[in-house]
């Protein structure tokens, strides 16, 4: 049989439940406000490239990317991707996530100290996702069959990975919620959507939030938990 630890479940649990919810959120806002056609009609490669010119930014790429509100910026190359539904999408849904995404590249034009930081935090994070789990479990492992000392060590380099993605969740929720600023700031300034248009625009971006909130929150908890557990924190090492 296996066993599952009550702390975590207790930990866990709020996380899990708001990231189920936003993930449900998203995509049924989504696919609500994608059913309802913009006054414009402009596609959402037209929306981005527009809210571009206006800016003055005319070194970002727009092109198509596949799979379902895979929409992103990269930096590095000065691409904005779109998925299918919001690239060649007319309604509102289209018209927000990808004023949202355009967001994110004049936050690059413009220097934001928030984007700076995460972009520099990716190989980090890349690195330490994967292995930070597994390395805390080990020292856990090893603090039981082999010795304190040197689990406690393994643990401690586990958490410290695990820290780096805390931190890039953390930093990811200022950046997220700027570039929806900036995307209701443009598509209203622009004219790009009108009146119930813009509102709509603002239930799908929040929508959206939601999701990065609930990752944080579910980082935050489980590093909560592993300190707890290794007798860093509260003093209560794990059995």
């Amino acid at each position: 049989m296996f066993y599952i630890d009550p702390l975590y479940l207790i930990l866990a649990a709020p996380g899990l439940i708001l990231g189920l919810w936003a993930q449900w959120r998203v995509k049924s806002t989504f696919r609500r406000y994608g059913e309802i056609g913009t006054s414009r009609g402009l596609s959402g490669a037209e929306i981005a490239a527009s809210i571009l010119q206006v800016k003055g930014i005319h070194d970002v790429r727009i092109e198509p990317v596949e799979g379902f509100l895979s929409d992103h910026y990269d930096p590095g190359h000065k691409t904005l991707r779109l998925s299918p539904d919001v690239y060649h999408g007319r309604s509102i849904s289209a018209a927000g996530v990808a004023a949202h995404e355009v967001g994110h590249a004049i936050q690059h034009a413009e220097r934001y100290a928030f984007l700076g930081m995460r972009s520099a935090l990716v190989p980090a994070m890349s690195f330490a996702s994967p292995l930070a789990v597994p390395i805390i479990i080990g020292g856990f492992l090893l603090s039981s069959f082999v010795g304190t000392g040197v689990g406690q060590l393994v643990t401690l380099a586990g958490l410290g990975l695990f820290a780096v993605v805390v931190l890039f969740q953390l930093v990811t929720l200022p950046v997220e919620f700027d570039a929806s600023r900036r995307a209701l700031a443009a598509i209203q300034g622009g004219g790009l959507l009108h009146g119930r248009e813009v509102d709509g625009a603002k239930d799908v971006l929040s929508a959206a939030a939601w999701t990065y909130v609930a990752a944080a929150v579910s980082a935050v908890l489980t590093l909560l938990y592993f300190l707890i557990r290794s007798g860093l924190l509260g003093g209560s090492r794990r059995d």
